[in-house]
């Protein structure tokens, strides 16, 4: 130690090395080893770690665990100094890629992935059901009229007979034959209209209805007559965690067409470079276990624990829960009441995760 003192160092440098052997130094102390094993201790501890940062921040946790104030030169006792906030509040800040620092000083980890849903949690229900659902049922019958002839159209109206067909045998209200090609278009078209709009006022959550909805807010999106909306939290939330290397996608009953259209042309922006992948129906229903199951095994993490779900229906945390995800509920304005002690941690903004 005394070489290394008569080095001429610069004073950062000096009070980088200060912390560094105060680490040492409590390693050794909480782990019990010897003094002449506190080097070998030591070179394990700057292999295995990530960053200094990490370094300094465990070493200020130890320190508090010691009754020991990190931030004078002799690690004196805690005291409360006017003009200089406690450690807590220091630690409480402390972030590296490895994860947070709890109210009982404990690293609390990253989770390896985040999904998110839409509705209620990274966009306000008012966007979908006061703009985008009536511009989709609006613009319905000018879109099929406009289409009809090209091959995405033909497939959304295959795609919706086949579920007419269902409604109908399992007598779903609003549900009208939809008559063959030789009746002519018009007719065609106006019970598919008709359908349509049963459909959307009902909120049904299915393939054929979205699909098409996605084909018609893309037009809107490229006239620049719809605008994607999410609260002021999220592009904050979503640059953090991919600057933390976290895995963000969407997992919502919208068509990942749509998906891609409210990400990539919102109010903040296209937000989509901070997405990893979207999920939509075709995984499964989002009230349905085996639909997060299914998503999990295709993002291949170890175990579904690594990976934390967030959305506002009830029903939807409980069929995540159940596949062994972490959830957390959003709670966000004019969303629905939750059941009474349902639970689940709840969050007010992304910046709580």
């Amino acid at each position: 130690m005394k070489m290394i003192s008569r080095i001429p160092l610069p004073k950062l440098l000096k009070c980088i090395l200060r912390q560094l052997l105060c680490l040492f130094a409590i390693m050794a102390y909480t782990y019990g080893v010897t003094h002449g094993s506190v080097l070998k201790l030591s070179s394990d501890i700057l292999f295995q770690a990530e960053c200094y940062h990490y370094l300094f921040d465990a070493a200020a946790i130890k320190l508090h665990h010691l009754g020991l104030d990190w931030s004078t030169p002799d690690h004196g006792p805690i005291q409360n100094v006017k003009g200089f906030s406690s450690i807590n509040s220091v630690i409480k800040r402390v972030a590296t890629k490895v994860g947070t620092v709890d109210s009982n000083f404990k690293l609390q980890p990253y989770p390896r992935c985040i999904v998110l849903d839409i509705e209620g949690t990274t966009t306000p229900i008012s966007f979908v059901t006061d703009v985008l659902f009536p511009y989709a049922r609006d613009n319905v019958g000018r879109h099929l009229s406009a289409t009809y002839n090209s091959a995405e159209t033909q497939d959304d109206i295959k795609l919706l007979r086949s579920q007419v067909e269902d409604d109908l045998k399992q007598g779903v209200l609003g549900a009208v034959p939809i008559p063959s090609e030789d009746a002519g278009k018009e007719k065609v078209i106006a019970s598919l209209v008709a359908n349509v709009e049963a459909m959307i006022k009902a909120d049904r959550k299915i393939t054929a209805l979205k699909q098409l909805q996605g084909h018609i807010w893309r037009t809107g999106f490229e006239n620049n007559e719809l605008e994607g909306v999410v609260f002021d939290d999220v592009p904050e939330a979503l640059e953090k965690w991919h600057a933390l290397g976290i895995k963000v996608y969407i997992y919502s009953s919208g068509s990942r067409l749509a998906q891609r259209l409210i990400f990539g042309n919102t109010n903040y922006g296209d937000l989509r470079k901070y997405l990893s992948g979207f999920f939509d129906t075709a995984v499964g229903y989002k009230r349905e276990t085996r639909s997060y199951v299914e998503i999990t095994e295709s993002l291949g993490v170890d175990k579904p624990s690594d990976m934390l779900f967030v959305t506002d229906v009830y029903q939807e945390a409980t069929a995540a829960k159940a596949a062994g995800l972490e959830v957390v509920i959003s709670i966000r304005p004019g969303n629905g009441p939750l059941p009474e002690n349902h639970g689940f941690k709840t969050i007010n903004s992304f910046l709580e995760i």
